[in-house]
């Protein structure tokens, strides 16, 4: 039982983990207070929901675009002073959309223009944060470190919104956009405290044929390969959260509150599974349990699509989101283990783009299928497909399936220093 519970044995071995973790916590707590008070500005100077829809590409547009460009230069400079100007960057945002919000300059396209610099900001350093665990942690603990950083997350969800729905109250908006700089700026000190870390080797040029090798690097290796495309079926075909205020309308009445509770269901299920994750993170092979989890998390959102009590519903989101932070946490074990060190920051770039556009282009689609049909439908079929597609790759990549970390592990020792 003691072996299943969160590994913490990385915030004991290594004080620059812990500053990692500490710096991740204070910078995803403050995401989420600046998620809650750009929700509410939009809304406040638009009350159209087409405008806050556009936050969501005014987020992702240059998270593509730039985390493009911070996977390359990765992998061609010091990642520790990459992600220390990306931090800066953050802060110098989030001071100016809390001057704007000061100052009542009311302009919708500044908001838009502030969130998408802090955006591409975050972007440039997001590949070269993702491969700084491998370099902290031995293979052994790699997993355990993925876990850690992931409780972090689902943790800010959990306590983010409802932290920035008070001090909007109590304060006004602009004093969430202070209180999002201030802990980006907190959050800059256990990045100043980490050790320099350039890429091993000679490093590569940051150029396009620098990019373009890196998704060549994915699309050769199976392991990488199976791992994004595991993933993608879960996002593109499954993801849920743009029908929950459908389903809440049509099944339970439309009431703020349970709207509500459907998301928060999912980070609970996600804490859960942080708080268990060392069954995942101390298994050998990590490729089948991500598939697994993947296709849970289908079948978990096709059964929400007919759930009629609320308590199945909200039982069956808790599993979806248990499961979809197993995937998570397996799929970014196997790909920085599966990954030398010279390529680290441009498939970590891959990975943040999968994360990222994966659930926004998944959300669009369940929005059509929903208009054409219902949204019980949308949900069935796309979590039916994500199930269905995950065990067609589960067959056909063997390699995915006998990935394991003990190899790792023991390559790493008979290596010389």
């Amino acid at each position: 039982m003691g072996r299943g519970l969160l590994d913490v044995r990385p915030l004991r071995s290594s004080p620059p983990f812990r500053r990692l973790w500490g710096s991740s916590l204070l910078g995803a707590l403050g995401g989420q207070v600046a998620v809650v008070a750009v929700l509410f500005q939009v809304w406040d100077l638009t009350h159209d929901p087409v405008w806050t829809g556009a936050i969501g590409l005014a987020n992702a547009v240059p998270l593509i675009v730039f985390g493009l460009v911070g996977g390359t230069l990765a992998d061609a400079v010091d990642r520790r002073n990459l992600v220390r100007w990306s931090t800066v960057g953050q802060a110098l945002a989030g001071l100016a959309l809390a001057a704007q919000a000061a100052t009542g300059v009311q302009s919708l396209w500044l908001v838009l223009g502030l969130v998408s610099a802090q955006s591409a900001a975050n972007a440039v350093g997001a590949p070269a944060r993702r491969t700084f665990i491998p370099r902290l942690l031995g293979p052994e603990q790699v997993g355990a470190g993925i876990a850690l950083q992931m409780l972090t997350f689902q943790g800010a969800m959990l306590i983010g919104p409802a932290l920035g729905g008070l001090i909007i109250g109590q304060w006004g908006v602009g004093a969430c956009y202070l209180t999002f700089a201030s802990m980006v700026v907190l959050s800059l000190y256990g990045i100043l405290r980490l050790p320099s870390m350039p890429p091993e080797g000679a490093g590569t040029r940051p150029d396009l044929r620098s990019t373009m090798a890196g998704f060549a690097y994915v699309l050769q290796r199976p392991v990488l390969r199976g791992s994004f495309a595991s993933d993608l079926a879960a996002t593109l075909l499954s993801m849920p959260i743009a029908l929950f205020p459908l389903v809440n309308e049509v099944r339970f009445g439309g009431s703020p509150q349970t709207l509500g509770l459907f998301l928060s269901c999912v980070a609970v299920g996600g804490m859960t599974a942080g708080l268990f994750s060392g069954l995942v993170t101390r298994a050998d092979r990590p490729g089948p349990i991500q598939l697994g989890a993947a296709g849970v998390w289908g079948l978990a959102l096709a059964g929400f699509g007919f759930a009629g009590p609320l308590w199945l519903a909200m039982a069956l989101l808790i599993v979806a989101g248990a499961a979809d932070t197993v995937s998570v946490t397996s799929r970014g074990l196997m790909i920085q283990l599966a990954t030398p060190d010279s390529h680290r920051g441009r498939v970590s770039a891959v990975d943040h783009i999968v994360g990222v556009a994966g659930p926004d282009v998944g959300n669009f689609r369940a929005g059509v299928v929903a208009g054409l049909t219902s949204a019980p439908i949308a949900l069935a079929t796309g979590g039916l497909a994500c199930a269905g597609l995950v065990g067609w790759i589960a067959l056909r990549n063997r390699t995915l399936r006998d990935f394991r970390i003990s190899k790792i592990v023991r390559d790493d020792l008979m290596t010389p220093p």
